[in-house]
């Protein structure tokens, strides 16, 4: 169990600026920032290499007012951002602490562009749920993968040290809260003791802890963890023991679209462009566009938890443009139907079911009648076939957005309202801008703050430790 030891004196085999809890994209970003600042920095991740959930997702980072928003000329601004994130979340967010996250969307892709030789693009081919105009932003591999893997070598080229297999078990605390040290146990055993003069949290939140799922999100608690196996809480255990404040606990992000067995996210982007879910009965079940986080609830409401997108060869040639769909097709995952009957046949329903839901697909976008669920179908995104093209899927649970609360420099915030000495928050292991549940999670809201919040963490841990 993760422990804070309220030692004044403590021996250090050696001592850092600031220390960093996890190497995923909060944490990278937040030493980035720090170095840029002056600090001597040194990052602890308990996996052989980073990864985090950034690298689990598909790498998409909603900003606003950036340069290639520009570029096309795509109209945003911070005001149509927070409205976009709070519309979602039913005002749910202190309203400030989302304008703050949003004010400096732009700025930190900038930043890593300008400073740090990142390359990003923007994705303007659809829109996700929620979004009322294109901000989503990514490696040019539109990946998570490749965004981690730019970002630590971004790092390396800095200088920064990044010390893998090194799990924090304990951290060392004054009698004020001031954060003096931690010990990081190697897989060998042999446990080493760090002193520090800041501390930052970029260690996500607590969805491989199935404890504390049970305990915060009992909704899913027997449904499919699809995030990062290290994310394991020990903010939060950390945050309890020094009096941290702590938010929407129940706030999360679920995905309703990984296929199953294969384990593969299928990107939204299809469905989004037309593609629709079927149960196993060959029946749609919900809107599919409000969004794919809550749609992880409705597909595992379905018999046997899961659902069937079915779409199209143009689906299915923007699909391809994304690698998890690749992969997915490269495991099997995709099938093809050349008829009714072999659709039906494959989903194990009735030919009859599934003509009938072909049909109204047909009558919502081409007449009057509308869809039951409040689904608008556009005629350009009709759905022709055969041949269909299914991928059988299933709900999961990604990553945690309920987390600590910290202040605008992304400082920890004590339940009295008075700030740690020493300590910031970022990414999964702080609070997020998605409410308190599953519905309010807008694409993006977890890299989003992930990096924004790291930018800040590392830019005023870095300015502290310099005055001190």
């Amino acid at each position: 169990m993760s422990k804070v030891r309220f030692e004044e004196i403590i021996k250090y085999d050696h001592k850092v600026g600031i220390a960093i809890v996890g190497a995923g994209a909060a944490g990278l970003v937040a030493a980035l920032a720090a170095k840029d600042n002056g600090a001597d920095v040194m990052v602890f991740e308990r996996d052989k290499e980073p990864s985090g959930s950034t690298a689990l997702s598909s790498g998409f980072i909603p900003a606003c007012n950036t340069r290639w928003q520009n570029a096309i000329g795509s109209k945003d601004t911070v005001d149509l951002f927070v409205d976009d994130i709070q519309r979602k979340n039913k005002n749910q967010s202190d309203r400030q602490f989302v304008r703050n996250v949003c004010s400096i969307s732009g700025e930190v892709l900038h930043w890593l562009v300008d400073q740090h030789k990142q390359e990003f693009i923007l994705i303007d081919q659809f829109l996700y749920p929620g979004h009322t105009t294109h901000r989503m932003h990514a490696h040019p591999n539109r990946t998570g993968l490749a965004l981690i893997n730019s970002l630590f070598a971004a790092v390396n080229k800095v200088g920064i040290d990044v010390v893998c297999s090194a799990q924090v078990e304990d951290l060392f605390a004054r009698a004020d809260g001031t954060i003096h040290g931690l010990s990081i146990k190697r897989p060998d055993g042999i446990v080493e003791i760090v002193g520090c003069d800041a501390l930052i949290f970029a260690c996500n939140g607590f969805g491989g802890n199935r404890i504390m799922v049970d305990e915060f999100i009992p909704e899913m608690s027997d449904g499919l963890y699809f995030g990062h196996a290290g994310n394991k809480g020990d903010s939060v255990l950390w945050a309890q023991q020094l009096g941290v404040s702590l938010s929407q606990m129940g706030s999360y992000q679920g995905h309703g679209s990984v296929a199953t067995p294969h384990g593969v996210l299928i990107t939204w982007a299809i469905i989004m462009e037309g593609g629709i879910q079927l149960n196993c009965d060959g029946v749609r079940f919900s809107n599919e566009t409000e969004g794919y986080s809550e749609q992880a609830l409705n597909v595992l409401k379905q018999p046997e938890g899961i659902a069937w997108n079915v779409f199209d060869e143009r689906l299915h040639n923007l699909g391809l443009e994304f690698e998890d769909y690749r992969r997915a097709e490269e495991t099997g995952a995709i099938r093809i139907a050349n008829s009714i009957e072999s659709l039906a046949d494959i989903i194990g329903a009735s030919v009859d079911t599934i003509n009938k839901s072909l049909e109204e697909i047909y009558n919502f976008s081409n007449t009057n009648l509308s869809c039951p669920f409040g689904r608008v179908f556009e005629n350009k995104k009709e759905l022709r076939g055969p041949p269909f093209y299914l991928v059988k899927v299933t709900g999961a649970l990604f990553h945690t957005q309920g987390g600590i609360v910290v202040n605008n420099q992304a400082r920890v915030m004590r339940s009295d309202g008075s700030k740690l000495p020493n300590v910031f928050a970022s990414g999964g292991a702080a609070v997020g801008v998605s409410g308190t549940g599953v519905d309010g999670y807008l694409s993006g809201n977890g890299l989003l703050t992930a990096m924004t919040l790291g930018y800040l963490a590392g830019r005023s841990a870095g300015e502290q430790v310099n005055k001190a």
